[in-house]
């Protein structure tokens, strides 16, 4: 039941999703609130932009962010974790899907140190929602 109830409260942030499309998602996702800044290539310009995660999980992250993005963009980016430490530094991500400000990227490289990092905030996120 409790997923559930995330799910309601991430469709709160995305209401241009219609509720009975099909999840792709591998991995629960878990709303959040917290700063992030991205990077990549916008057609032959530098794009530099920072925004707020609203959800997270494994596999990924819901943004709105201050600079729209493509479907398909390799994005960098550096997560400002609650925790108090360094930036979390993803590598690469995808952009998987876009509506104005928001928009939500799959990972796809980040280093071990980074990944075990995350794992751990998520764990630690799980049990306070529980």
């Amino acid at each position: 039941m409790k997923h559930l109830k995330t799910e309601e409260q991430s469709s709160a942030y995305y209401p241009h999703q219609p509720q009975m499309q099909m999840e792709r998602r591998h991995a629960p996702r878990i709303p959040v609130s917290f700063g992030l800044m991205y990077s990549g290539i916008r057609k032959n310009d530098v794009l530099m932009a920072d925004g707020v995660v609203l959800d997270l999980s494994e596999g990924g992250l819901g943004i709105r962010g201050n600079q729209p993005v493509k479907v398909g963009m390799e994005l960098s980016m550096f997560l400002y974790l609650p925790d108090g430490s360094d930036p979390l530094f993803v590598l690469e991500t995808n952009v998987a899907w876009s509506a104005g400000s928001l928009f939500g990227v799959e990972f796809k490289k980040m280093s071990l140190r980074e990944g075990n990092r995350l794992h751990s905030f998520l764990r630690a996120q799980s049990v306070l929602l529980a």
